[in-house]
């Protein structure tokens, strides 16, 4: 249980809920304060839920560690045919 936390969302419902209901989004404290209205909030919610840049990073970390693990790979034959042919 949780006292004394008083926090604002922004909900934003699924087009296709096939695999997720929703989106929750915290807001920072000061958010509300500087003049941003209700629809500014949703608008931005919703770009960053359709931005393409939040798709393509996991594609780029499993790449990086794909290609870290066949580096290794290579390195350890490597290794190992040196110490057989000497």
């Amino acid at each position: 249980m949780v006292k004394g936390v008083s926090r604002q969302v922004i909900v934003v419902h699924a087009p296709d809920p096939k695999l997720f209901e929703q989106a929750i989004f915290i807001l920072k404290d000061d958010a509300v304060g500087e003049g941003v209205t209700d629809e500014q909030l949703l608008k931005e919610a919703q770009r960053l839920i359709h931005s393409p840049e939040s798709q393509g990073k996991k594609r780029k970390l499993y790449l990086y560690g794909a290609v870290w693990a066949a580096g290794g790979s290579l390195l350890t034959g490597l290794v190992w045919l040196l110490t057989v042919l000497v």
